[in-house]
């Protein structure tokens, strides 16, 4: 029976959920883990007491600062702790240990992305929880606000209202969702490259270029598409052509999670975009980790 067949099996569903509960435990005693939590606690106590601004924009630069904070430290909560656990366990030896073992290497590898992933979903719970915090507490102090200049006549209730409406949207769950999304497709990419990479350092850098180069690609293929519609060296098109459908093949289209920026600023985003952000992220994360396998297959350890 092949590796992939066996990875349904129950026995080996259990191993994997082993690997993942074992791997989360050592994540979470990494130091870059509290790090990053201490970084979001400040950037968001930072936008929460700096905010002496009308309540609209108070909670507008609260979200901001917010949900951008969580985008960055996630992202690097990804790319940091997934870069670490190979090189960590073949140094330590833990991984001669592990695929010792009834293990496969199919299974060694899904059950450390899913402890990554449920690194990254407990890192965005608390932080989730210190944002909702921050911004109930400003809720109630505009409402203080508001009924002590309006009272708790029409004027008052129509100022509670709006400033409710301000607070709270229903798309703020989905705008956490698209971040836990796009960390995980990092963790995904990251895994990847440690799987042929000579070490840790070599894949963070690796993963921060095409990171990079993922927020970069598509605004240059855009770029290339509008200067196709008014004319252009039909030499060039023919040439960067296939190489814009190449480059979108393999690295992530970054800019499809800038929904977030939109959110945050108070944009309305039409419900299908968050949708196309999720279809994608899960095949980025499907399309990685198996090309994480077939190197990690070949690797000699």
């Amino acid at each position: 029976m092949s590796n992939a067949t066996a990875a349904f099996r129950p026995s080996s569903l259990g191993r994997i959920n082993a690997l993942a509960g074992n791997t989360l435990l050592e994540l979470i005693r990494q130091k870059v883990f509290y790090f990053v939590l201490l970084f979001v606690v400040i950037a968001i106590g930072a936008a929460f007491f700096a905010s002496v601004l009308p309540f609209a924009d108070v909670f507008q630069v609260l979200k901001d600062a917010s949900l951008g904070a969580m985008s960055i430290f996630s992202w690097l909560l990804a790319t940091l702790s997934t870069a670490m656990i190979l090189p960590k366990d073949i140094e330590d030896r833990t991984l001669y240990t592990i695929l010792a073992k009834p293990v496969s290497r199919l299974e060694y590898l899904i059950g450390k992305l899913i402890g990554i992933f449920m690194l990254l979903l407990v890192a965005l719970l608390l932080m989730s929880v210190f944002f909702v915090i921050a911004l109930f507490i400003r809720e109630q102090i505009a409402i203080a606000g508001a009924l002590k200049e309006f009272g708790s006549g029409p004027d008052g209730q129509a100022a509670i209202a709006d400033i409710k409406r301000a607070a709270f949207q229903w798309n703020l769950g989905p705008a956490i969702l698209v971040i836990f999304t796009r960390s995980a497709v990092c963790a995904a990419l990251t895994m990847m490259i440690s799987c042929f990479a000579t070490s840790w350092i070599f894949t963070v850098k690796v993963s921060v270029v095409v990171f990079i180069i993922g927020h970069i690609q598509p605004v240059a293929r855009e770029a290339w598409l509008s200067q196709n519609e008014l004319g252009g060296n039909p030499a060039l098109r023919a040439l960067l052509g296939p190489f814009f459908a190449i480059v979108s093949v393999i690295f992530p289209d970054f800019q499809i999670y800038n929904i977030v920026d939109e959110i945050a600023v108070g944009n309305a985003v039409p419900v299908w975009m968050f949708g196309q952000a999720f279809a994608l992220g899960g095949g980025y994360v499907f399309v990685y980790a198996l090309i994480a396998y077939v190197f990690f297959s070949f690797r000699e350890l």
